[in-house]
């Protein structure tokens, strides 16, 4: 999964960098559009206003809103660690995740090489998870720059992009 934080730039993550709150946020682009801060899935009716982008495929360009504020935050899964002993791909919950699911994520920022005021540590904290900790029990984790309500939509935007792997 790739997601383009269209409201949040990228500088956020810089150190002493900061994102937008919804009272600073336009309300409409400088062309004159309105502008409104709600997310919006690529593929699904993603246009000028939307907030997040979402796709599953890493060659397709971001998705660049017209009067969105620098360049976007990319978000990306975290890559899989391979497990010796258990002879599989595991990604670290930390103990949070407790059942094993397709449904189970972990997205970190996806850094250009160019982003160089962007710590080594930044470029593998997970800024959210969600995983299943029981039959029909999830858990979402998130950290900043993603507001409760960002983090939410994109966790609910897993369940539509796997409908029958489980």
């Amino acid at each position: 999964m790739h997601c383009v934080m269209n409201s949040i730039p990228v500088s956020s993550m810089e150190e002493g960098g900061s994102a937008p709150t919804a009272a600073s946020l336009p309300e409409t682009t400088a062309d004159g559009h309105q502008f409104y801060p709600s997310p919006v899935f690529k593929g699904r009716g993603g246009g000028p206003g939307s907030d997040v982008s979402s796709t599953n495929s890493p060659s397709e360009s971001p998705l660049v809103i017209p009067g969105s504020i620098g360049e976007p935050l990319v978000l990306k899964n975290r890559a899989p660690r391979w497990h010796e002993q258990l002879q599989c791909w595991c990604l670290n919950f930390r103990g949070r995740v407790t059942v094993a699911s397709v449904k189970n994520f972990q997205l970190v920022a996806a850094f250009e090489p160019h982003h160089q005021n962007v710590s080594a540590e930044e470029h593998d904290r997970v800024l959210l998870q969600f995983g299943k900790i029981g039959k029909d029990i999830f858990t979402m984790d998130y950290s900043y720059p993603l507001s409760a309500f960002q983090a939410f939509t994109l966790c609910l935007s897993s369940f539509d992009t796997k409908p029958a792997c489980e």
